[in-house]
């Protein structure tokens, strides 16, 4: 297996670092990174009754701008579909009400401090 590129190892360490705070709140954890034809949901969640998908985004510093920014109305399309698409597939979650959120960590480029910034429903509309 081909070594994971820096951006990738961020990724990873951003989604793990997501579900840490999500269940420490509370949420319980469904499944990571999940594929379809339609694109990857990062974290499949419960909180309470609602099914919650949770896009993660992870950024060194904002010189870039900001970790939650980088959600396009193309990848928030894309997420919305495959949402839909793993209901399909799990019928044990067809009655669940669900949700897209967006988990924005962002890392102190001096300290490595993490802070984190999730965004309840930001995904409404693609």
């Amino acid at each position: 297996m081909p070594a994971r590129k820096p951006k990738d190892e961020l990724g990873h360490a951003g989604e793990r670092h997501a579900r840490l705070i999500l269940e420490a709140q509370g949420y319980a954890y469904v499944a990571s990174n999940w594929h379809c034809r339609a694109g990857e949901l990062d974290l499949v969640m419960t909180h309470g009754d609602l099914l919650v998908f949770v896009e993660v985004k992870t950024r060194r510093g904002e010189r870039a701008g900001r970790a939650e920014e980088a959600i396009t109305t193309a990848k928030a399309r894309k997420l919305l579909a495959a949402a839909e698409w793993f209901v399909g597939e799990h019928p044990e979650f067809h009655d669940r009400i669900w949700r897209c959120d967006i988990m924005a960590i962002t890392i102190d480029e001096r300290s490595g401090t993490a802070t984190h910034r999730h965004i309840v429903n930001a995904i409404v509309a693609g």
